[in-house]
């Protein structure tokens, strides 16, 4: 089993700039990430609200500038999934696919995934023409029709995107209205490869080997659609990362409760980023939760070294 100061779970902007706090301390700490370093960042396309950018910069790219920064400091970076944390004495137990790793302090910034539409055929289509990220699968429906699921910020972004590479894109939402910033749906509506389905909700996916079609609802008349597609993309939202925690720490609506510090309920348990409970959830706040996550870290383990 092996030993730390700290432990941070979660390798997005905030486990990383966490990351680059403490081995910037010269504390003995890993990162384990469940997949790869930088969380959702690195799934988005283009990002044009980060400060330091003023053209933009792809999420693959801000991603491997924050892991390239915290190895650069030492920190070790390992591909872990973590699957239940508990306290021993003064000590942090973290279980994991690949072992188990003890810790002074903990730094839980394991994020948020996609939630699903939890409609049936989903399941049994996922890796059939079933994603949950665009810039991940999207090239594999190159000249082909696919849907987009949410009207979002990342729905529309990811509608956006298929255009640049399938021959017809549908943007499903349950709603009338959508709720992406102006600026997105400026560019969505000038987009003609894209064709909105508004007040449509998704009843069922159909398809034995790969996905065929979707059956859609009509949310004002009731009326039902089959819309034929290669591919659907959801993106309807996000939910905490958090289960693997159980009843470890408070928590609010699945979230992690931390004080401003990134504090939890516990000693020695720190939460930053998007599984914190807090309103607004972006890259910088992220980064700003993980150096504060960092600092407080750095404090408990020197106040512990006494």
């Amino acid at each position: 089993m092996e030993r730390y100061e700290v432990v941070i779970i979660g390798g997005g902007p905030a486990g990383l700039t966490a990351g680059i706090y403490v081995a910037r301390s010269r504390l003995q700490a890993v990162l384990l990430e469940a997949a790869f370093p930088g969380g959702n960042a690195a799934l988005t396309d283009q990002i044009d609200n980060y400060p330091g950018f003023p053209f933009g910069v792809s999420g693959p790219e801000l991603a491997d500038r924050f892991r390239q920064q915290a190895e650069r400091f030492g920190l070790k970076i390992k591909m872990a999934e973590a699957k239940r944390v508990t306290v021993e004495g003064d000590l942090k137990k973290i279980e994991t696919d690949q072992g188990s790793f003890l810790a002074d302090v903990v730094i839980i910034a394991a994020g948020v995934r996609r939630r699903e539409l939890e409609a049936p055929g989903e399941r049994e289509l996922v890796g059939k023409g079933v994603s949950y990220c665009a810039t991940c699968d999207g090239p594999f429906f190159e000249n082909r029709t696919v849907a987009v699921v949410g009207g979002g910020d990342s729905a529309v972004e990811e509608a956006l995107y298929l255009a640049g590479l399938a021959d017809k894109v549908y943007l499903i939402h349950r709603r009338d209205t959508l709720r992406a910033n102006r600026m997105a749906q400026e560019k969505l509506f000038a987009n003609k490869k894209i064709e909105l389905k508004l007040n449509r909700v998704v009843e069922a996916l159909e398809g034995q080997k790969s996905l065929k079609a979707l059956q859609l609802r009509d949310a004002v008349t009731g009326n039902l659609e089959r819309l034929e597609v290669d591919g659907v993309f959801v993106s309807i939202g996000m939910k905490p990362a958090a289960d693997f925690l159980g009843n470890l720490v408070e928590l609010r609506d699945g979230y992690i409760l931390t004080d401003e510090n990134m504090r939890t309920s516990v000693p020695g348990v720190l939460a930053s980023g998007d599984i914190r409970y807090k309103e607004y959830r972006q890259i910088a706040t992220a980064v700003g939760d993980g150096a504060i996550a960092g600092m407080e870290a750095v404090r408990l383990v020197e106040k512990l070294r006494g």
